[in-house]
């Protein structure tokens, strides 16, 4: 008798177990290689911002000490980039100080401008250390240099000559800071205050001195005034005295032409003469007077007849 074993065509084959955990095991692995291929790309790289100059270590050892700003590679796990800030650092403090003259300045602000040098940036990071700059170097130098400076100059020099003195502070701490590295950018002393009886001396000297000043430019002022009345009177007797020698040296031309030619005299009467005749003309004995026609002397322009006026001679006794 035949058998007949009944299946369902339409049902699949079940996948196995071991098969579909090998596939999830490979994705989990792939993506976890990638991962870590992009953790190692970004790590083979470090910004350096501008203002800062990078430092490279391999295993703690430096090996690049110019690293400029921008994109810096660097083998991960294995090298390590830092940042130092080359800028301008300001560093400052509050002192008190005695000057030559025993006079104590109060609440002496200092201010330090400086910056670290690029070319001895491994030496300042090997011996000194970014972090340790201002104690070891800063802190112990500057005061000390600023309160002998001004030890050595009297409280009202360093009142009146105070940029001087602060250019002394500032070439002396270049001097020391240099050899670590440490370029002295600046240096400013922002305030000074002494007793209150010393500040009153100083502001009445110097209300004196003012006022001496004053005075003596008025007493300038005066002994110009009199040099300029001195030059005029001296200029106007120097004109007098042209005008005297002028006048004398004509009159002496004048006799002189007199002398070499005796008729230059009527010659000179002609130039002088403004065209009226005269209105009594006379040779000493008999006088002619200019008449007009109503009688009265001629005037300019009027016609006239010179008629001889005869004087009778009168004898002292009468016939």
């Amino acid at each position: 008798m035949a058998e007949f074993k009944f299946t369902d065509a339409g049902k699949a084959a079940a996948p196995k177990s071991g098969d579909s955990g090998k596939k999830t095991g490979g994705i989990v692995l792939a993506v976890v290689i990638i991962i870590i291929l992009l953790a190692v790309v970004f790590n083979c790289f470090t910004i350096v911002n501008e203002g800062f100059i990078g430092v490279k270590y391999q295993f703690g050892r430096i090996i690049e000490d110019n690293l400029q700003a921008g994109l810096n590679f660097r083998i991960p796990f294995i090298e390590e980039i830092d940042q130092v800030d080359i800028r301008d650092q300001i560093y400052s403090v509050n002192a008190n100080a005695y000057t030559s003259d025993t006079q104590s300045v109060q609440n002496l602000q200092l201010k330090l401008n400086y910056r670290y040098s690029s070319a001895m940036l491994s030496n300042i990071i090997r011996e000194t250390g970014i972090s340790n700059v201002e104690n070891k170097l800063l802190v112990p130098n500057v005061a000390k240099i600023a309160k002998d400076a001004i030890g050595k100059v009297k409280a009202e020099d360093l009142v009146q000559t105070r940029s001087e003195v602060q250019s002394t502070i500032q070439n002396e701490l270049t001097e020391v800071l240099n050899p670590y590295g440490i370029i002295v950018t600046a240096f400013a002393i922002e305030n000074l205050d002494f007793d209150p009886a010393f500040e009153a001396s100083i502001q009445e000297k110097v209300i004196a001195a003012q006022d001496a000043l004053k005075m003596e430019n008025k007493t300038r002022e005066k002994e110009e005034e009199a040099k300029q009345i001195v030059i005029a009177a001296k200029a106007d007797a120097d004109s007098q005295v042209a005008i005297a020698e002028a006048e004398a040296k004509a009159i002496s031309l004048i006799e002189e032409q007199l002398a070499n030619s005796p008729n230059y005299i009527d010659y000179y009467k002609i130039q002088k003469w403004d065209g009226e005749l005269p209105q009594v003309m006379s040779d000493g004995i008999n006088p002619f007077v200019s008449i007009s026609d109503s009688g009265k002397p001629a005037s300019s322009g009027s016609s006239a007849v010179s008629v001889p006026s005869y004087v009778p001679q009168v004898s002292g006794s009468d016939e």
